[in-house]
């Protein structure tokens, strides 16, 4: 049996490698699968590809079948047409039992850029999911992904790594912007800017239903752009006054070198607006809000990204705590699953143990049974019956050997005397 697994993740510094290698819609995954079924037909696959890895597994019966990582990183190059001095360097291959620790740090979050996240496990099902419905999946893999998903409840239960968020974005909405407001849904968020901070905020404000989403940036395309991705407006720079005062949640991330807004241009702002609470995420290096604004008046909840860091950290540093005790519960799975994976090598060479004894057995008995006619019923099924005892009790000793053996390792040699020494036919 193998079981390999080539991939290109997060720890590759090349994002925009990782965008080439993606597979990022159905219907590249069903021609990968194609692909890979009639490339490799003795081996099972199943494909994950998501913004922070792409990943694919491979397991077949016969270590000698399937493909090797050469052939996988040739599949990869020939599917995208990517040359492949452009990737080879970036993949990492694991097989055994690293690639089946692989998965379940991968499914547990524990390699994950924040750790103990939990949309990878929904990725992982999903891609299981779209992998058995293009019939690509086999015993093997089908075993592997059940598992991987058991030990990912097994550490979403048993540790707290998944306690206190750790992203900038999520801190800032489901720490600080819930401190201040019960509810999204009624409020107005204006996004000064268009990065990828504001933009990864606007994910986590959609996910508490926010209501109206205004964008004003100096650069108008950026503004419509990002306004249309996520059901906003966009609006002038010019009218940056009018919004600021309309706004319940602004998010600001400009990158400019100096202070976007000023005290006295906020107290204008305020003016119009009246006192209300206003929750104020200044995710700009440096700042894009003078200080000077948050001490307006007290109903003003100024934030930078220093604030968020420093809760970001304590989050993370708690998580790492976790860490080695979900590290143990997947050391102890690994070691669980390969000792199953051993064991069910030794399936054919049992069975064919099993069955030549056993014809030996009904051969000799049928043989016996013939030359006494005078038994009764009774006598011959007790003869029956103590022959059977005597063969099971000669093939337990080999059989648990092997078993015991299987707990270690693969346990090719002793499959293999076992094939000489009773002359089993393959």
């Amino acid at each position: 049996m193998k079981l390999q697994v080539l991939s290109c993740n997060h720890h590759s510094s090349q994002m925009a490698l990782r965008e080439r290698l993606a597979f990022s819609t159905q219907d590249q995954l069903s021609r990968a699968y194609d692909i890979l079924r009639r490339s490799f037909p003795a081996s099972e696959s199943v494909v994950i590809s998501t913004c922070n890895r792409i990943e694919l597994y491979t397991a077949q019966e016969d270590a000698d079948a399937g493909p090797n990582r050469d052939e996988l990183a040739r599949f990869f190059s020939d599917f995208h047409q990517v040359p492949l001095g452009e990737f080879v360097d970036d993949l990492f291959s694991r097989s055994g039992p690293e690639a089946v620790r692989h998965l379940f740090e991968v499914t547990s979050s524990i390699d994950s850029m924040v750790l103990g996240e939990p949309q990878i496990v929904n990725q992982v099902k999903e891609a299981y999911r779209v992998a058995r419905a293009h019939d690509a999946c086999g015993p093997l893999t089908s075993m592997l992904f059940q598992r991987a998903i058991e030990v990912s409840k097994r550490v979403r239960s048993e540790t707290r790594l998944a306690e206190g968020r750790v992203s900038i974005a999520s801190v800032a909405v489901g720490e600080f912007g819930k401190s201040i407001f019960d509810r999204f849904d009624n409020k107005t968020v204006l996004v000064i800017g268009a990065g990828e901070m504001a933009e990864e905020t606007l994910r986590y404000l959609k996910d508490e239903g926010v209501g109206q989403i205004v964008v004003v940036n100096r650069t108008t395309d950026r503004a419509e752009a990002l306004a249309r991705a996520w059901g906003g407006v966009a609006r002038p720079w010019s009218e940056l006054t009018r919004w600021l005062a309309a706004a319940d949640v602004i998010v600001s991330t400009t990158g400019a070198d100096r202070t976007v807004v000023d005290a006295a241009t906020f107290r204008v702002a305020r003016e119009q607006s009246g006192i209300k609470p206003v929750f104020i995420l200044d995710l700009g290096v440096p700042r894009d809000f003078d200080p000077a604004v948050g001490e307006i008046d007290d109903s003003i909840f100024l934030y930078c990204i220093d604030d968020l860091e420093r809760t970001c950290e304590e989050n993370r540093a708690k998580r790492n705590r976790e860490l080695e005790k979900a590290q143990g519960i997947i050391d102890e799975a690994t070691e669980r699953f390969m000792q199953e994976v051993y064991y069910r090598a030794t399936g054919p060479v049992v069975k064919r143990l099993r069955d030549e004894w056993h014809e030996i057995r009904q051969h000799e008995v049928d043989q016996l049974l013939a030359r006494l006619p005078h038994l009764t019923a009774d006598d011959r099924a007790s003869i029956e019956r103590t022959i059977e005892r005597i063969i099971n009790k000669l093939l337990h000793p080999p059989l648990e050997v092997l078993k015991h053996e299987a707990r270690e390792g693969p346990p090719h040699g002793l499959l293999d005397a076992l094939k000489r020494l009773f002359h089993l036919r393959d």
